[in-house]
């Protein structure tokens, strides 16, 4: 199968009849063998009751349903697992990303031999309240995972290689930061393709402004578990050491100074009416327990069931 198409949806009964047909004549128009994955994300609309309906008309339509909404990131994960193409497309089912990007996202992808290919979508039709924290957001993303060459890591138009998608597990939140989850996995060769954003036709959007916060605490713990997430003794343990010895050089510098002002028959102070010394007291303190935190991670990192699991490209034997 040359594409599956993953998209993640909760309320969007108005748009889904129209999406579909346009996938489908896309697909056709190109000769592409396809597959399309709706995962319901726990819809109280009549969403799934028209899937059912589409199905009986579209042969190639997969779909799976929630409980309850988990969120994006979950309907991704679990559309990943489900898809069978070579090449794995990821679209929003607003309308606001047109299934004409497909083939040229495909030709990426088996042509020019990228494992991920985000889109980009230059020309915006957001208010201002939207697009100016999107660019911070993307801005603070590239610096921190050296992916420079992305604009908008959000877009939730992208194309994959199969195997980029078996490889990665996205959960929480972690659905904007799936190419520096695929970085971190071993899958280097990222690339971005401009693409068309279009107004919203039906229904309302389904994020509020607290996935800015969420996302920039997404993307710290995401850099923390890639870069440290095997050896958290390098980070804590690191940040302990310095912590530690910097109380102990200012404890020292306290007690050389008192001796010497003694030495020389001049007025001193207690150590303890100093403010120098509680901060030296913290220092210790708080490098102490960053280096016993480090050294309860360790334990619990060599404990892990995937303690030893690494990505692997090819194999000789």
């Amino acid at each position: 199968m040359d594409i599956s198409v993953v998209i993640p949806l909760y309320n969007e009964e108005e748009s889904l009849p129209e999406l579909t047909a346009w996938i489908d004549k896309v697909m056709g128009e190109n000769n592409f063998a396809y597959e399309i994955v709706f995962v319901d994300d726990g819809s109280n609309d009549t969403s799934w009751v028209v899937i059912n309906a589409l199905k009986a008309s579209y042969a190639q339509i997969k779909a799976i349903k929630f409980r309850r909404n988990y969120g994006k990131s979950a309907a991704l994960n679990v559309g990943f697992a489900a898809a069978q193409g070579n090449v794995v497309i990821t679209m929003d089912a607003d309308l606001q990303d047109s299934p004409d990007e497909i083939p040229a996202l495909y030709k990426k992808i088996t042509e020019d031999h990228f494992d991920l290919v985000s889109g980009w979508k230059a020309k915006r039709y957001d208010p201002l309240s939207k697009t100016i924290p999107t660019k911070l957001f993307n801005a603070a993303t590239r610096k921190m995972s050296g992916i420079h060459n992305l604009h908008d890591f959000n877009c939730g138009l992208k194309a994959y290689r199969k195997e980029v998608v078996k490889n990665i597990e996205v959960y929480g939140e972690m659905h904007r930061y799936i190419p520096v989850i695929a970085k971190w996995a071993g899958f280097t060769k990222i690339g971005e393709q401009v693409v068309e954003h279009r107004a919203r036709k039906y229904g309302v959007t389904k994020f509020g402004m607290s996935r800015f916060i969420n996302g920039l605490l997404d993307l710290l713990s995401i850099f923390f578990v890639g870069k440290f997430g095997k050896r958290p003794m390098h980070f804590f343990g690191s940040l302990g050491v310095l912590s530690f010895f910097l109380g102990i050089i200012m404890a020292l510098y306290i007690m050389i100074e008192k001796q010497i002002l003694i030495w020389n028959n001049l007025a001193y102070r207690d150590s303890t009416d100093q403010p120098l010394f509680y901060l030296a007291l913290v220092a210790i303190i708080v490098g102490s327990q960053m280096f016993l935190a480090g050294f309860v991670a360790e334990l619990v990192g060599r404990n892990a069931p995937e303690r030893n699991q690494y990505q692997i490209e090819q194999e000789i034997f």
